[in-house]
């Protein structure tokens, strides 16, 4: 018996001028039940910029559509674990409203924790999936990669949803090269920058959904030349628009450092060998307060971990250690 889905549109709680109530699409998929285990995990996921949830389910076309090998959500259903996949308001399947330069961290991160409640309690009731029974002792891990990972991150802080967190390509470091000037001047002052989110966001993208296009500068990027093909051809469908203030956001030096510097839960960073977070190494410094750090180092790996061979090691140590940590809360 293969794993189960179901994708739905959820209310985020957030309503902007002119808009209504705006809705968060979600995919849950779910493995079969006898593998779920004493402690059931699920895997929440949120995407990076210019990227939607597909991110985590890259399937490629044609001769190869039945490989799995590049889905993340595939692959953890297959060893055990619920995966959630959301786009962000603005992206995917969500609604997206005009501007979306209103969709600032702090509002993404409510519509995210509005419908993550609302999944959590369908699962742990049994009214979500008619292939799951009542899961009470369900265990929520956060599973961000890049911008994603940041607004996990900031979301842990705010609300506490997970017992534990899994951050990919991601580091306090931010991306300063790509800053305009004013920008990197101010950064030292975490207050005064974070004031000017939305001003320094219209000076830098221009457009409230800027389009990455495909470039070699932007292959390089997030991928690189030891990519699979039919993982470079599977992540096409992932592409989206960028929302400009968590994007920029998450560019600054010391994006998130003080939210991370106080998240206490088991956390599991991997980071590509040739990622653009920084050297990995230095990266678990910008979390004190965890007591339980995993650092997981992808070899001959760029931005875009699930396009490279060593994904399955990525698989397989993350599952293990999200029923480890399961096993002990």
């Amino acid at each position: 018996m293969s794993d189960s889905s179901i994708t739905l549109r959820l209310d985020s709680g957030v309503s902007l001028p002119g808009t209504g109530p705006l809705h968060v699409a979600v995919e849950v998929r779910a493995p079969r039940q006898a593998s779920l285990g004493p402690a059931p995990v699920v895997l929440v996921c949120l995407p990076g910029g210019g990227m939607n949830r597909r991110f985590f389910d890259l399937m490629p076309g044609g001769e190869a559509a039945s490989d799995i090998s590049f889905s993340f959500a595939r692959q953890m259903a297959g060893r055990g674990c619920i995966v959630v996949l959301m786009d962000h308001l603005g992206v995917g399947e969500s609604d997206r409203p005009e501007d979306g330069y209103a969709l600032t961290p702090e509002l993404l991160v409510q519509a995210n924790q509005q419908a993550l409640q609302q999944v959590l309690a369908g699962l742990r009731a049994g009214s979500l999936l008619a292939a799951l029974p009542p899961l009470p002792e369900l265990v929520s891990m956060g599973v961000g990669h890049s911008m994603g990972a940041m607004l996990t991150l900031l979301q842990q802080f705010s609300h506490r949803p997970h017992a534990a967190l899994a951050l990919l390509g991601f580091s306090t470091r931010g991306m300063p090269e790509y800053l305009i000037p004013e920008a990197r001047e101010l950064a030292a002052d975490t207050q005064a920058v974070r004031r000017q989110l939305v001003r320094l966001a219209r000076v830098t993208f221009v457009v409230p959904y800027p389009e990455v296009k495909p470039s070699p500068q932007s292959n390089s990027l997030f991928a690189g030349a030891a990519a699979e093909a039919r993982g470079v051809e599977a992540v096409k469908a992932a592409r989206d628009r960028m929302l400009p203030v968590p994007a920029f956001m998450s560019m600054l030096p010391g994006n998130a450092a003080p939210e991370a510097a106080q998240i206490d839960v088991p956390l599991f960073l991997a980071l590509g060998e040739r990622d653009i977070a920084g050297p990995p190494h230095q990266i678990p410094a910008a979390f004190p307060k965890c007591r339980d750090l995993c650092l997981h180092i992808l070899p001959e790996t760029g931005h875009s971990h699930f396009l490279f061979p060593a994904r399955t090691g990525l698989f397989n140590r993350l599952a293990g250690w999200a029923r480890s940590v399961a096993s002990g809360v």
